[in-house]
Formats: C-alpha cells, structure tokens, sequence
C-alpha cells in the first residue's frame, strides 16, 4: 500500500512563515538590545562611565587630523561640582527637571511650535531677498533625555535615534536619582571642543576647579551648553553674553536635588 504524500505548502505560505520568522527574530534581537541597554543604564547609576558614546565620536573625529588627540575629561562626584553650575544647567538646559518624569512634553510643544514660527519667518525673508533672524531653535530635550543621547546614542537627528533616546530616558528615570541624573550630565555634557564634563570645563576656560565656580562662571558655562564647540571659539559672542545674564537673573529661583 502506498503511503499517502504530505502536501507541499504552496509557495505563498512557505514565504509566509520564512518572514514571520524573520520578524520573531528581529523583535528578539531588538529585546536583548534593550535588556543590554538597560544593564548599563543600571552600570552607570552607581560608577562613572570611562567613555560615553559621543566622546567616542568626537575623539574619532578629532584624531582624523591629529592621530594623538586625547580628550579633556576627568570625573567629579557631586558634591565637588558647585551649586551655582548645578543652578544654572537646570535654569538653561530644563527648568522641570525635579517635576517631569523623564520627558517635558510641554517643553516639547512649545519648542515645536518655535521653531516651526522660525523656520515659516525665515522662509518669508529669503522670499524678499533678506537674511533670515539668527535666533537658534529649540530642542526641548530634557536633563534626562540629554544623558541618554551622551551615554548611548550619537547627535545626529532621526527618528529613530529619537526613539531609542525615548526609550533610554525612562530607564534611566526608573533606576536612577534626580541627583545621580544631574551628576553625570555635568560630568559627561561638551563644553567644547574635546573638553567634556564640568571640571575639564572649569578649569578649560577659568583656570578653575568645577567645586570653585562663581555664580557669573557657572552662568556663562550652562550659557554655552547648545552649542559649546561654537562658543569655544566665539568666546566674544555678542548672544552668549546677553544669555549669560539672564541666567545669572534665573539662578535664585533654579530647583536642584
């Protein structure tokens, strides 16, 4: 007696189950790239990072023109950065730090709706043969968001660098501190260029230690914070100075952990 053939899937269905496969192990490898994201997030609550990934980046590009080019960077704990740096980082960078869960989405429409209204003003002025307004865009990121870009991720603009930035910054909001979060921005935030961090920046442009700040140098540091490689070498900025006294005006009222 001949044994009854097996029908063949049709070729529809063997191409069916080749891409669900494809997608159960690209959801899998996704997995286990966050569940490694977040064993570092729990590394770095408690231990100073080496290295983060925008340092890594910027060394590599700075030893493209200078093979034995090393950064600026040494570690600080908290209580040797002074307060009026601590003050004035939040009053520039996320006056909500102590209130917001990881993410201002406030801050977030607001900046959208900012730099739409610039980017629609500078559109009209090309249109009539003039120079488009200086005034820089907003970026809304948070305290928070910030540290996820510097550990992990790159500054380039996408979204879905965006989106793992997203991702990164609740983890860190689920295992750290306000005060460890704050800590290691100061400490791994660019002030320039290969300078990283507030002691390398204190003493880079003040010939100082980042616990010795005055209100005025903490103010004009936190001031260079959107665009430090810029502001390093424009240290006569004309902006730069009118931001560093509002800062000064906003430090009294800044709330740190």
């Amino acid at each position: 007696m001949k044994r009854a053939s097996r029908p063949q899937r049709s070729m529809p269905a063997r191409l069916g189950r080749f891409v669900a496969q494809v997608a159960g192990a690209a959801v899998l490898l996704v997995l286990l790239y966050q569940a490694w994201l977040f064993g570092w997030v729990v590394w770095y609550a408690s231990m100073p990072p080496a290295s983060t990934s925008v340092m890594r980046a910027e060394l590599s590009r700075l030893q493209q023109k200078d093979p034995g080019r090393r950064l600026n960077y040494q570690w600080v704990d908290y209580e040797r950065i002074s307060n009026h740096l601590k003050r004035a980082a939040v009053a520039a960078e996320d006056a909500n730090f102590l209130e917001h869960g990881g993410i201002d989405w406030d801050a977030v429409e607001k900046a959208y709706a900012h730099n739409r209204q610039l980017a629609e003003a500078a559109e009209r002025a090309l249109a009539r043969g003039r120079q488009p307004s200086s005034r820089p865009m907003r970026g809304g990121s948070t305290i928070t968001q910030q540290v996820a870009k510097n550990l992990f991720l790159s500054n380039s603009r996408n979204y879905l660098r965006k989106g793992q930035e997203v991702v990164i910054t609740y983890m860190i909001e689920l295992v750290m501190s306000k005060r460890r979060i704050l800590e290691l921005y100061l400490n791994v935030a660019e002030w320039g260029e290969g300078v990283f961090g507030a002691e390398a920046a204190a003493r880079h442009y003040f010939g100082t230690s980042a616990a010795n700040l005055s209100a005025y140098q903490a103010a004009r540091l936190a001031s260079m914070l959107p665009r430090p490689r810029f502001y390093d070498r424009n240290r006569g900025s004309a902006y730069l100075a009118s931001r560093t006294d509002r800062l000064l005006r906003w430090l009294p009222g800044a709330a740190i952990p």
